[in-house]
């Protein structure tokens, strides 16, 4: 019965050190590379550009959530919601960690190679965000931004991969994304000010203090301008600005989730993105479909 269990046990450790047991952080990369790559192709994209990225997007969130944990190892486990991470708690060695981090990133870099050679360079910048984004907490306010650079880095590959170009609409909606994790991960770090706060770990919650609703209100509302700005350069119709009247609905849904700062509350307000992502695809899939 030991016998049997113990690799059991192991893929569980390896399933919370990836994260593939909280897709969440999957889905708030792959909707806009999603929203990418059907602008790129005008509807539906080639099929293997979409399973590369797809597949790449899952390999390298994991391989992100495993560099991030290798970073706080150290500091993790005085953080009441990441005290339970595999290397916080010793169940996972660094070694094998930094193993699994490169195993994942070569299989990734694998299928990249598939594509073009834009694509192909382009995948050595999105490397080099995922690696430097941990390491940003303990240097800047501002590791959500480095955060949306990194996961927002898939949408100009998007567009390389699908039209040989990244056009300018392509990097309107590379900021607008970078700005929308700039938002949902200043609602997650509002989870964790407490805590940030007692280690010597920076974010833009602890930056904006008591502003920070009204800062992440601003940039809410920058977020939906950049949309409005990529629906006129893709020239999209009603059922995408559609699409849109319902994101600001929810925005404002967030907000009021947030009103009193609970961390239950703010940590809905994060995971509700996903929703929201969701949204502002099926609305550029259906526009697209119906032109």
């Amino acid at each position: 019965m030991s016998v049997a269990s113990a690799p059991t046990r192991r893929l569980d450790v390896y399933l919370r050190l990836t994260r593939l047991n909280k897709p969440i952080g999957i889905f708030l990369v792959v909707w806009p590379m999603l929203w990418a790559l059907w602008l790129a192709a005008g509807g539906l994209p080639d099929l293997w550009v979409l399973l590369v990225f797809v597949v790449g997007a899952v390999l390298m969130r994991s391989a992100g959530c495993v560099i991030n944990d290798f970073a706080d190892r150290k500091i993790d486990g005085h953080v009441e919601r990441t005290r339970a991470r595999p290397l916080a708690t010793g169940e996972v060695s660094a070694r094998e960690a930094l193993t699994l981090f490169a195993v994942l990133c070569i299989a990734s870099f694998l299928l990249v190679l598939t594509l073009n050679g834009l694509t192909i360079a382009m995948a050595f910048v999105g490397a080099g965000l995922a690696v430097l984004y941990p390491f940003t907490k303990r240097l800047t306010h501002w590791p959500q931004m480095f955060l949306g650079a990194a996961f927002g880095w898939a949408v100009p590959m998007a567009f390389a991969a699908q039209m040989g170009t990244v056009p300018a609409g392509g990097w309107t909606l590379f900021i607008a994304t970078l700005i929308w994790a700039l938002v949902y991960d200043t609602f997650y770090a509002m989870v964790d000010r407490d805590d940030d706060l007692k280690i010597g770990v920076k974010s833009t919650a602890i930056l904006w203090g008591r502003y920070d609703r009204a800062v992440i209100g601003l940039f809410q509302c920058i977020w939906l301008a950049l949309l409005v700005i990529v629906g006129l350069q893709f020239d999209l119709g009603g059922v995408y600005y559609a699409s849109l009247v319902v994101g600001a609905g929810m925005a404002c849904y967030h907000q009021w989730l947030a009103r009193a700062r609970d961390r239950a509350d703010c940590f809905k307000a994060f995971m509700h993105h996903n929703v929201l992502g969701g949204v502002i695809f099926f609305g550029i899939v259906i526009d697209l479909a119906i032109r």
